[in-house]
């Protein structure tokens, strides 16, 4: 009877419209996304059969006695925080959260929110319930029962949040098996090999690209920077690995080639820029100053005066990972084989567009600025039309909910720290509906930070792979952070 609560990524609602429409076509399925304008129009016409207690845009609560109208509200995490009040005051049946690793945090205000909920029967979805540490896995269990496990979470952070060294791999052995006896009653697991038997296999590679002459000159001087002034703080060790990663993956996405002193010529011309005869030019130059080599040359394409300062075609194409990616992807194009490329970085994405226009193959992109709406279209045409070739994604945006079973290849121009966020988006091909063999790619270029994160990652995997599997011995132990891969990296 309901009511039922699904709350779900921003990006896969439309998908969960589309299976309540196929296999519960008689539920009365209530989408509540949208501004507060619209959410209130939805919560005036749509949650009860009786007048509301309050009209407008701030969301009120529901009379107690109040008949529900709908069975199924779909709504995004975020919302279930900011109309609490709201949603929170509807006596539901059933909680379905969708990637619920996304409650992987208890101190999160998510979880915190929705805790609050009255909630008769709670369901997580998710293909990666343990990321980086057992205190994840057991922060979801507390959640589905409270009663069991919130008494216990001081002893429980205890046992499962001490760090990994070689004097206690016994000890974290033992730790892994007491974390599956406990969570064992509360998970269903579904593997794909075992439920989707007739699935293509899925092959994976990592491809090591040396770095082109000039990106690497620039990697280790960007390195020995580094090491003689990072502090070994961790935010700041954070701000290291970012540089690092951007360096290995391609030069433009930090600042060299415009100087100091082509920024002051630029912001002088740009006063003759009908939109910037007023503007100060130091402070024209101050905004150039914290802006990327490849965001300065979309500038000078933007504004005639400065046009002469563009970059030439060698310098955006010089790194390491495209002189194997025109390689890779005449070869891929020519056995017929379709490509899904993701990169952590937009920025990354516009340099890779540069690439995919100069060899002339077709595209079309989808990230995090892409609207909603937009998305299906984009998704459809390339699952429709045959002579695209590529769809590039951000792995955020493109990594959950959508399905791209009409490509076979998945190339991770860059990795991410976070292994699961790669899971989650080689699955975009390798799910239901794939009649191909998977290849899914790792672009990782050689000698750089890249090395050090599949390294960790490969250990983060191993964790879940401990924890998931039948009791056969051979546990592995819970891996480093992140800081020491850094430390390691500096020297320090």
């Amino acid at each position: 009877k309901g009511p039922f609560l699904v709350s779900a990524p921003l990006s896969t609602i439309i998908n969960w419209e589309r299976e309540f429409e196929m296999w519960a076509p008689d539920f009365y399925v209530v989408t509540y996304t949208g501004d507060k304008d619209s959410r209130a129009i939805i919560r005036e016409n749509e949650f009860t059969f009786d007048d509301p207690i309050k009209t407008g845009k701030k969301a009120f609560k529901l009379r107690r006695e109040a008949t529900i109208k709908f069975h199924v509200l779909l709504t995004s995490y975020e919302l279930v925080t900011i109309d609490q009040t709201a949603l929170k005051s509807i006596d539901w049946a059933c909680l379905v959260v969708d990637e619920a690793h996304r409650l992987k945090n208890n101190q999160s205000k998510f979880f915190r929110r929705l805790n609050d909920y009255k909630i008769d029967y709670k369901l997580l979805l998710t293909g990666t319930p343990l990321q980086n540490n057992l205190l994840e896995l057991m922060s979801l269990l507390n959640f589905i029962m409270p009663s069991m496990f919130s008494s216990s979470t001081i002893q429980l952070s205890k046992m499962f949040s001490m760090k990994s060294h070689e004097e206690q791999s016994s000890f974290e052995r033992d730790r892994i098996s007491q974390a599956k006896l406990i969570m064992k009653p509360f998970i269903l697991r579904r593997v794909k090999s075992e439920v989707l038997k007739q699935l293509p296999s899925k092959e994976e590679m990592v491809e090591f690209c040396p770095m082109s002459e000039k990106q690497k000159a620039l990697y280790e001087a960007l390195l020995k920077k580094l090491k003689s002034t990072t502090n070994g703080e961790k935010r700041e060790l954070c701000n290291v690995m970012m540089q690092l990663r951007k360096m290995a993956n391609h030069p433009l996405l930090h600042r060299q080639y415009y100087t100091t002193e082509k920024l002051q010529a630029m912001s002088k011309l740009m006063l003759k820029e009908p939109t910037h005869i007023d503007a100060n030019a130091a402070l024209i130059q101050e905004d150039m100053e914290v802006m990327s080599d490849f965001e300065l040359h979309r500038l000078c394409q933007q504004y005639f005066s400065i046009s002469s300062y563009q970059l030439d075609n060698n310098l955006l194409l010089d790194s390491g990972k495209f002189l194997h990616l025109k390689e890779l992807l005449a070869s891929l194009k020519s056995r017929g084989d379709r490509v899904v490329l993701f990169s952590q970085f937009t920025m990354m994405l516009d340099i890779v567009e540069v690439l995919l226009k100069h060899l002339d193959h077709r595209y079309v992109r989808l990230d995090g600025s892409t609207p909603i709406a937009e998305r299906i279209v984009l998704i459809d045409e390339y699952n429709t039309d045959p002579d695209i070739f590529l769809f590039l994604l951000s792995t955020r945006a493109g990594g959950l909910g959508i399905n791209l079973t009409s490509a076979n290849v998945v190339i991770l121009h860059d990795i991410d720290c976070n292994p699961y966020n790669d899971k989650q988006a080689e699955d975009r091909c390798h799910r239901v509906g794939q009649t191909r063999t998977v290849k899914v790619i790792k672009l990782i270029s050689q000698g750089s930070i890249e090395d050090g994160i599949l390294q960790l990652g490969n250990k983060k995997l191993k964790l879940e792979q401990d924890m998931t599997a039948a009791d056969q011995g051979g546990e592995g132990t819970v891996p480093e952070d992140i800081a020491s891969l850094l430390k390691a990296s500096l020297g320090l």
